[in-house]
């Protein structure tokens, strides 16, 4: 752009000089003769009654035209100065001009500043309205020639079709710069939502199912461990059953030894000498031998017994029968089978 400097001096005046960090770069002579210095610089005069007006122009204004401008009509008093800031207001652009989404689609806008001088301030706006700061980060980095570049990155969920602008400031720009966008948002398409319903009702059946398993589960569980408890219970009471039954075998048995020791009978037979000699076994009651006892035992028999009669059976057989010694050692053994 061109930078405008005027310096107005009073009548009797014969030289201005415009310095530039102290150094000429334009002259004006009375009346009105130009000496320029430097090609980059021009000047304009106005004369109102007996005041003079010099107006300093810089063209094609740089970074390095920042500095100190002084007006100067080599007297004492006479030289007024001013100060020069060069801003840079580079480009501006938004990667996408035209966008197409789905309905409640996110989507993120980004915004690019390039080639500026200060920082410059970006801000965004959707269909006139201002977007707040929460919803978009704007960062910053410096180029290797001493600019700033700047990025913005605008994060959007359109439901309409919009318009998405992007503005950036610096105190130079009368008029803020920007840089425009169209958004053409479009419904989502029936499979999708037919998609996303039967993902909801699949989802929904799913737990369901789920949960019945779980109670039916549960309730598997409850009857085995029921199950379980009425077994172990069947088994100590058989167990405890069987433990009667043989308690009560036992007593019986118990009584019926006592019931047998009580009517047992006795055995005459048995000899409780340990060193008798074993004797042959004759049956009692044989006609043959009609004698219980040895003669070593030396026993009184009745007379009748000594000497059997022949053709006498009859008186024999009594005899034998009764053929007990007249007194028996009394020994007496109990055997219980």
């Amino acid at each position: 752009m061109e930078a405008h400097f005027n310096c107005t001096v009073s009548e009797g005046w014969q030289i201005l000089i415009w310095l530039f960090e102290g150094q000429p770069v334009l002259s004006v002579t009375y009346p009105e003769k130009v000496i320029i210095t430097d090609k980059s610089y021009g000047q304009k005069g106005y004369n109102k009654g007996t005041e003079f007006t010099s107006e300093l122009i810089i063209y094609n204004v740089q970074l390095n035209n920042s500095g100190k401008i002084e007006c100067s009509i080599q007297t004492t008093s006479g030289h007024e100065y001013a100060f020069l800031s060069v801003q840079v207001n580079g480009s501006l652009n938004i990667e996408d001009h035209n966008m197409t989404v789905t309905e409640n689609q996110t989507v993120e806008i980004i915004c690019e500043a390039v080639g500026w001088d200060p920082v410059p301030h970006i801000t965004w706006m959707v269909n006139n309205i201002s977007v707040d700061n929460s919803d978009y980060i704007t960062n910053q980095s410096q180029g290797s020639n001493g600019l700033y570049n700047e990025e913005s990155i605008l994060t959007l969920t359109p439901v309409t079709n919009s318009t998405v602008i992007c503005l950036a400031a610096i105190l130079a720009l009368s008029k803020l710069q920007s840089a425009t966008m169209t958004l053409v948002v479009y419904p989502p398409p029936i499979e999708s939502v037919t998609n996303e319903d039967d993902g909801r009702t699949q989802t929904i059946i799913l737990a369901v199912v789920l949960s019945v398993v779980g109670f039916l589960l549960l309730i598997l569980i409850i009857l085995l461990i029921v199950y379980c408890c009425c077994r172990r219970r069947r088994k100590e009471s058989k167990y405890q059953k069987e433990i009667q039954k043989a308690s009560a075998k036992k007593k019986a048995t118990s009584q019926h030894l006592e019931t047998r020791r009580a009517d047992g009978n006795e055995n005459y037979g048995y000899s409780p000498e340990e060193h008798a000699k074993e004797k042959p076994r004759v049956p009692p009651f044989s006609p043959v031998n009609t004698s219980f006892y040895g003669p070593e035992q030396d026993l009184a028999v009745s007379s009748e017994s000594e000497v059997p009669h022949h053709g006498n059976y009859d008186r024999v057989l009594p005899s034998t029968v009764a053929a007990y010694p007249i007194n028996p050692r009394k020994i007496r053994n109990v055997t219980l089978v």
